[in-house]
């Protein structure tokens, strides 16, 4: 890690002082910041502000490993942890994953050769995570910027027209104290339509539920309140994602749309293989294998020999096997949003 970054905060929760002080200071020495040894599931919930991970015994002498996961993932901005277990207890650690631990180690001879390499994988995680959020919030922020901006021309040009013919036909009733009756009555009745219409634009608005847009001026939308057909919007085909991991998923998915591409999230490796193949389909987006034994280095996704879509394998660390595999890109996680855009837009053009 470079010296200018925080040092991640860890909790070592083990009812072993040895290997909690044993820990602690592996952990520093690699890199990570002070660390706290607690020996209870109680003192380490006490002890979880300022924390960025968790190594979690399962093991514990007042609650198990998995009640003490449930109770800080529950937090609002919760640490990553990562479940330690016995040698060969696979079926807990695959239960801790499903409760939301991020990673898991195994209590045995390779333990602490293994930790290093674990905890920077799971700060690398935590990172990419706050990343994505900031891109996300940032992207919101810009769309609800552009709407507004969009319905500020709207109003502009909807309701301007109106405007100014009622205020026409009241300045010249203003000036014109001694006019007619019939000519005061027709100046009226203009006041009242335009009144009428703009009070239809209002309405309209109100009961807007979809957004279309079109043209005002050349570099400049405005919504549709006609209810005409959608402007055709920049579009690159479809994309279909199947990342597990829902925070990268959705940040993924709301990059893609952004970049004028349709996206569908395939629930299952079966609905992305049956997909992939549809007429429409420009870019198919996996979370390539972490590097462990038998971990396939595109999430199981095989490719067909020919094909009209691109493969981008997300990969963790070197993504060598993601492009024997067929991947056409892959990127490196944590990864730059901008240029993550700007790169699948260029690979299907």
């Amino acid at each position: 890690m470079a010296e200018t970054e925080a040092r991640p905060r860890i909790l070592v929760a083990d009812d072993d002082p040895a290997i909690g002080r044993l820990v602690v200071r592996l952990a520093r020495t690699h890199g990570f910041g002070e660390g706290i040894h607690v020996t209870s599931g109680r003192a380490a919930l006490q002890a979880l502000d300022g924390v960025d991970i968790v190594l979690l015994d399962h093991h514990l002498p007042d609650a198990s490993g998995l009640e003490i996961l449930e109770a800080v993932r529950a937090r609002p901005d919760p640490p990553a942890v990562i479940v330690i277990t016995g040698h060969g207890n696979e079926s807990l650690a695959a239960a801790a994953l499903r409760l939301g631990a991020d990673d898991y180690l195994a209590k045995d001879h390779l333990f602490l050769s293994h930790l290093p390499q674990t905890l920077e994988r799971v700060r690398r995680r935590r990172e990419l995570r706050k990343a994505l959020a900031a891109a996300e919030r940032d992207l919101v922020r810009a769309e609800r910027l552009a709407a507004i901006g969009e319905m500020t021309v709207t109003l502009h040009h909807q309701i301007n027209n109106p405007l100014m013919a009622a205020s026409t036909s009241v300045e010249l009733m203003l000036a014109a104290p001694g006019m007619g009756e019939a000519e005061r009555r027709a100046a009226l009745g203009e006041i009242q339509e335009s009144l009428h219409c703009i009070r239809d634009i209002v309405r309209r608005i109100g009961d807007l539920r979809a957004a279309r847009t079109t043209t005002y001026t050349p570099g400049v939308r405005m919504i549709d309140l006609e209810g005409g057909p959608a402007a055709t919007e920049p579009h690159h085909g479809t994309a279909l994602v199947q990342v597990p991991d829902e925070d990268l998923a959705r940040i993924a998915a709301l990059l893609l749309r952004h970049a004028g591409f349709g996206v569908e999230r395939c629930a299952t490796l079966a609905q992305l293989q049956q997909s992939a193949d549809r007429l429409g389909v420009s870019l198919v987006l996996v979370l390539g294998g972490t590097g462990a034994a038998g971990a396939h280095p595109l999430g199981g996704f095989a490719p067909a020999a020919r094909r009209d879509y691109r493969v981008v394998a997300l990969v963790a660390g070197d993504g060598t096997a993601a492009r024997a595999a067929g991947a056409d890109r892959v990127i490196e996680l944590p990864f730059d949003p901008g240029l993550f855009t700007a790169d699948m837009v260029d690979l299907v053009s």
